[in-house]
C-alpha cells in the first residue's frame, strides 16, 4: 500500500536506525496526519458508503516491553478517524489488524517469519483479551463505532485453539460493552468456518472474497488463473476459492457463475445459521496494461452485483494506495512516489510484493526450488495454502524483503522536519489520483446496495 518492503516493524526500525528515534517518531506521525483528512471523509461518504474498517496495529496501544500497559496516545489517530467519518454520518469498524504473536503466516501482520506464534503461546492470547477489554471500555458508549473486529485474518495451524479462543474474546469484550456487534473470521485467513460451532449472540461472521484472476501475474477474466493458494480439506486437496480435485490441474477457469459458487461456498456457515453475510475485503490488483485492468473491473463488477442480489454486506480493500489496488492512488510523481522509486523497482525486479508481484526475473532462483519440492515432496501440503505459497513467502517476500529493508531506510536520511512533512502530503487527498472507473464502479454497487 505504502511501498516499504517486508513488515511493519521492520520498515519502521530500518527509519528510525536512520532518523533517529524522534525524527522516526514524527516521520511516522506526518504520514498518519495526512493519510486520513475530513477532505478522506467527505470523499467516502459521497461513495455513498457507511462504514469504514480501521486497521489498526496493536504496537499502537501495546509495547512489547510493557505488556498489559495500553498507551493513551496511540489512540489519538484511531479517535481522530473515528470523529471525522461521524461528522459525515460514516460509522467505523476497529480492525486489529496485527496482534502479538502474529495470528497468521504473512506481512500483514506485522511478522518476520512464516510462523504463526499466536496460536502457541496464552501469553500473547491473554494480551489481547486485556487489549480488547480496553478498546471496547473505551468505545461501548460511541454510536459511531458500528463494530469491533478483534482478529484480521487469522490462520491457527491447528484448527483447535481458534474456536474456544474466540468465545473468550467475545466474553471479554460483553463483560464492558454488551452492545456492539463483534466481528469473528473464519480460520485459515477467513475461509474456514468449520472451527466455529453455533453462532453467538450479536456476532456477525466475515469472510474474505479475493478471486485469482484479481490478483495472480497472468489471470484472465472470464478466462483462466493459476491458483497460487491451496490447502488440505475432507474433501480432497482444497483451494482459496473452493475445491479442487486432486486430479484436476491447478489452472482453473472463472467466470461469473464460477464466482458465485466460491461466494456461496465461503458463505455457507453463515446462510445455514441464519446470520448475516459480511464480505471483510476483496479487490483486484490494476497494472496500468488496458485490456487487464478492464478484466479485472468487470470482475469486479460481477462480484459486486452477486454481493447486491444475496443481499451481502461488504468492505472494499483499501481504500488509498500508491497505485495497486485502491480507488485513490498517490501521484506518481509526489515526493513520496520519486523518493522510493529505487525501492519500488528493486522490489518489482525481485518480485518481493505478493500482491502485484512478479517471478519473472528471479525464476533461475524459484523454478528449481519449485521443482525439488514437486519432486521430493510431492504430498507436501504446508499450512496454510501449499508448498508454492511457502516457498514465495520464504524467499522474495522474507529474504528479498528483509534485505532490502536498510536501503529503504537509507532513502531518507537527512531529510529534516520540513521535509518530512512534504513527503508526506503525498498522501493527502487533494493530492492524490482516483482510479475514477473503480471510482464510478464503487459509487453504483453503494447506490445499488442501498435500493435493495
Amino acid at each position: 500500500m505504502t511501498g516499504f518492503p517486508a513488515y511493519e516493524q521492520g520498515m519502521r526500525a530500518a527509519v528510525r536506525d536512520v532518523l533517529g528515534p524522534e525524527r522516526a517518531r514524527f516521520f511516522f506521525d506526518r504520514f498518519l496526519e495526512h493519510f486520513f483528512t475530513a477532505d478522506d471523509a467527505r470523499f467516502i461518504a459521497g461513495l455513498g458508503c457507511n462504514v469504514v474498517r480501521i486497521p489498526v496495529n496493536y504496537r499502537h496501544l501495546e509495547d512489547d516491553r510493557r505488556p498489559f500497559e495500553i498507551v493513551e496516545s496511540g489512540f489519538h489517530h484511531l479517535d481522530r478517524a473515528i470523529e471525522l467519518l461521524a461528522a459525515v454520518g460514516v460509522r467505523t469498524i476497529i480492525d486489529l489488524h496485527a496482534l502479538p504473536g502474529w495470528q497468521n503466516q504473512d506481512w500483514h501482520s506485522d511478522n518476520p517469519t512464516h510462523v504463526a506464534q499466536f496460536w502457541q503461546h496464552p501469553h500473547f492470547q491473554d494480551r489481547v483479551v486485556h487489549l480488547w477489554r480496553e478498546i471496547a471500555g473505551r468505545y461501548r458508549d460511541e454510536p459511531w463505532v458500528a463494530a469491533y473486529n478483534p482478529v484480521n485474518e487469522p490462520a491457527d495451524p491447528t484448527g483447535e485453539v481458534i474456536g474456544p479462543y474466540s468465545r473468550r474474546l467475545v466474553e471479554a469484550i460483553r463483560e464492558v460493552d454488551p452492545e456492539h456487534i463483534v466481528i469473528l473470521e473464519g480460520n485459515r485467513y477467513s475461509n474456514d468456518f468449520d472451527v466455529y460451532a453455533e453462532p453467538l449472540p450479536n456476532v456477525v461472521y466475515s469472510h474474505h472474497d479475493y478471486a485469482p484472476p484479481g490478483y495472480v501475474p497472468d489471470g484472465r477474466y472470464p478466462g483462466v488463473a493459476h491458483l497460487t493458494h491451496v490447502w488440505e480439506s475432507p474433501d480432497g486437496i482444497g483451494y482459496e476459492h473452493g475445491i479442487l480435485l486432486p486430479d484436476q490441474s491447478r489452472d482453473q477457469y472463472f467466470d461469473a457463475s464460477v464466482l458465485e459458487r466460491t461466494y456461496l461456498k465461503r458463505s455457507e456457515y453463515m446462510l445455514r445459521t441464519g446470520t448475516p453475510v459480511y464480505v471483510g475485503e476483496f479487490n483486484a490488483v490494476f497494472t496500468g496494461e488496458p485490456e487487464r485492468d478492464r478484466m479485472r473491473l468487470d470482475l469486479l463488477a460481477d462480484q459486486f452485483e452477486i454481493y447486491t442480489r444475496h443481499r451481502a454486506n461488504w468492505a472494499f480493500w483499501p481504500y488509498k494506495d500508491i497505485g495497486v489496488a485502491a480507488p485513490l492512488t498517490v501521484d506518481p510523481e509526489s515526493p513520496w512516489m520519486r523518493r522510493i522509486r529505487p525501492v519500488l523497482e528493486k522490489k518489482a525486479r525481485l518480485g518481493v510484493d505478493l500482491w502485484g508481484g512478479r517471478h519473472d526475473q528471479i525464476q533461475q532462483v524459484m523454478r528449481p526450488l519449485q521443482e525439488l519440492f514437486a519432486r521430493e515432496f510431492p504430498d507436501y501440503l504446508p499450512f496454510p495454502f501449499g508448498s508454492e505459497f511457502l516457498i514465495g513467502r520464504l524467499v522474495p517476500q522474507i529474504l528479498f524483503a528483509e534485505a532490502l529493508l536498510p536501503e529503504f531506510g537509507e532513502l531518507f536520511r537527512g531529510m529534516d522536519e520540513a521535509a518530512i512533512d512534504e513527503l508526506m502530503r503525498s498522501f493527502r487527498f487533494d493530492r492524490c489520483r482516483p482510479r475514477q472507473p473503480l471510482v464510478e464502479l464503487l459509487r453504483r454497487a453503494c447506490a445499488e446496495q442501498a435500493s435493495v
